[in-house]
């Protein structure tokens, strides 16, 4: 089980990248939470399979149709939080 942080800046908000993420996650099986960021930004925790979490990440890189991605920060994270499912944050 791995669990990364990841933080999507560009154009980023207003195009469904929440709800494209959430989508994608539960794709494949991966669990966490995604909100977009007070500074323009989207915000998201992934946690489940390595394999799967490097297809997500790589799938933020391009997002949804009308996103604009510029930078994609990823760092991985030891937690004891263990997530279920995975959610959208407001």
């Amino acid at each position: 089980m791995k669990t990364v942080h990841v933080k999507v800046s560009g154009k980023v908000q207003g195009v469904w990248f929440r709800a494209s993420t959430k989508q994608e996650a539960e794709k494949n099986g991966i669990n966490g939470w995604v909100k977009n960021s007070s500074d323009g930004c989207v915000e998201a925790v992934f946690q489940g399979d390595e394999q799967k979490i490097m297809d997500i990440i790589d799938w933020c890189y391009k997002g949804p149709p009308l996103s604009a991605v510029e930078h994609v920060d990823v760092k991985e994270i030891d937690t004891e939080d263990k997530y279920e499912s995975f959610s959208m944050r407001y």
